[in-house]
């Protein structure tokens, strides 16, 4: 089996090269690894370069954005099931993505998704939030679960039935993708109950309370455009337990 693991980045130099290192490390070895950069101004793409064919695939141009450049690189990829780390994220283990093909191999679903850690972005040893996932049952996104996107692999043929990020949404395309996938087309899915990647704090949709309200709108405009039913009260309800994170 082999895995397509994806990177988007753009001025990136700070984390950049712990993201590479996390996947070029791995035991499992049968994985393409796909960076894509979006022009970076500073020494991202020399450092990316620095890998040499440790990386599969290298591109380095201007895009629309990260979802642009996901779509890029999962357009690229000829794995069997396809997955992104962020440049500034880590998997946490050398074993990770030996544990998913394990269960891939047990489970034989289109896909898979496991926990995720928050940790301080300056010291990733200090754990600021545990995102536990659980199994998948119908009806769960409009309650307010989805999965990490980071942890979520799926099946190659998957994207290419059922298609890419939708690059009308900036903040939740990996949400929307999710959402289609698992409660429009009920692809089927397994559960890894333990962390296999390291975020930190400080994404887009994590550095402010207005785009996270504004990540909770296009949420519940993915439930519209995907003809899910969905309360209009959704986005606060989503809103509210990430609130109490800048007050703790």
């Amino acid at each position: 089996m082999k895995i397509s693991i994806i990177t988007v980045c753009f001025n990136s130099e700070k984390h950049i090269k712990t993201a590479i290192e996390s996947v070029i490390n791995q035991t499992y070895k049968n994985i393409e690894y796909i960076v894509i950069d979006g022009a970076s101004k500073d020494n991202t793409v020399n450092i990316v370069k620095s890998y040499g064919d440790k990386i599969t695939k290298f591109i380095s141009e201007p895009d629309k954005g990260i979802y642009d450049a996901m779509n890029k690189g999962f357009k690229l990829a000829t794995g069997d099931y396809l997955a992104v780390i962020n440049s500034d994220d880590f998997y946490m283990c050398n074993d990770a993505i030996e544990s998913v093909v394990n269960e891939l191999n047990k489970k034989q679903t289109d896909s898979l998704f496991a926990d995720l850690i928050y940790v301080d972005e300056n010291n990733t040893d200090k754990q600021v939030r545990y995102w536990k996932s659980n199994e998948f049952i119908k009806g769960s996104f409009k309650k307010g679960w989805h999965p990490a996107h980071p942890t979520f692999f799926v099946k190659n043929g998957i994207y290419k039935k059922y298609g890419y990020f939708d690059l009308s949404f900036k903040l939740a395309a990996d949400f929307e993708l999710m959402l289609r996938f698992l409660e429009k087309h009920q692809i089927s899915s397994c559960y890894l109950p333990k962390p296999i990647i390291k975020m930190r704090l400080g994404g887009a949709t994590n550095k402010n309370i207005k785009n996270i309200y504004n990540q909770n709108i296009e949420c519940y405009r993915a439930f519209k455009v995907n003809h899910l039913s969905v309360s209009i009260f959704y986005p606060l309800y989503r809103l509210l337990p990430k609130l109490v994170q800048f007050f703790k």
